[in-house]
């Protein structure tokens, strides 16, 4: 199943017109969180997919594939002369800002194309490193001579698979995710996440606007900003760094994200007020 698959699902459940997306793609054969949004939470995608996200990576070493996972074709076998501790002691070198070439077979557009459309058709196309951060890296366990769990935390951009493919290039013997399953996406937890199969009646699944923006400061307003709020006018913040971005709260119901000047005033960057509240 793709993210893609999963909203038209949740989309199929609604009723017709209401816009559904999902915050931030998961890898078909990945399992785990993946935020969906729905009606207006649609214009807060940026706000929630620029956050933390951890996985639970299983690394198996001696087998490298083209796509850097057990979906594609071998590439490579190689012995496997590392243990348990050439593993952890490789770790460090893979956390913090760390620089990754995106897969051949991604969703990166190039030339308008999509990469794993370029790769299906058999042209390769180098991809320019990029700065990624890993704010965690650790092997949990070791399953069998050749297989890892590792548990990642990460920030936007990074590529969990690219990860396990750069892990066993520097071993020396090659290696591929794989096993992927997404326990967090920002706020969203998978002790908290629901099958899709007993989603029932979604409202009923639906969190409030605000909750997974919790890491962005409150700016609270009161009645005589109603009107500057309603018109998309800007709003007062004193004492806020030019290009901080807030959550704003108009009589105590959450309005939206604004993005402040500097000069003591903030403009909407996602206005979700309405005339009859939220």
């Amino acid at each position: 199943m793709t993210s893609s698959d999963a909203v038209l699902r949740v989309r199929k459940a609604l009723p017709r017109g209401v816009r559904v997306g999902h915050g931030g793609t998961l890898d078909p054969d990945a399992a785990g969180v993946l935020p969906i949004c729905v009606g207006k939470a649609t214009r807060l995608f940026d706000y929630i997919v620029d956050k933390e996200k951890s996985y639970i990576a299983e690394l198996t070493l001696g087998i490298a594939t083209d796509t850097q996972d057990s979906t594609g074709e071998v590439v490579s076998v190689r012995p496997v002369t590392a243990g348990e501790a050439d593993v952890k002691g490789i770790l460090p070198r893979f956390t913090g800002e760390i620089w990754q070439a995106p897969p051949a077979y991604s969703a990166i557009k190039r030339d308008g194309k999509r990469m794993y459309e370029l790769a299906r058709r058999g042209e390769t196309v180098a991809l320019e490193k990029r700065p990624v951060t890993i704010y965690g890296l650790e092997m949990t366990e070791q399953v069998d001579r050749r297989r890892y769990l590792l548990h990642v935390r990460c920030g936007k951009g990074a590529y969990i698979r690219t990860l396990c493919h750069d892990i066993g290039e520097a071993l020396g013997c090659g290696g591929h995710m794989s096993f992927l399953l997404r326990d967090r996406c920002g706020a969203f937890a998978l002790e908290d996440a629901v099958p899709l199969e007993e989603i029932g009646n979604v409202a009923d699944r639906l969190a409030p606007l605000d909750f997974p923006l919790g890491r962005y400061d409150a700016l609270y307003l009161g009645p005589e900003q109603e009107k500057a709020v309603k018109n998309g006018n800007l709003i007062p913040a004193p004492g806020r760094n030019e290009g901080e971005v807030l959550r704003v709260y108009l009589l105590d119901r959450f309005a939206g994200m604004a993005q402040a000047d500097g000069n003591g005033q903030a403009r909407f960057r996602a206005m979700l007020w309405e005339n009859d509240g939220q």
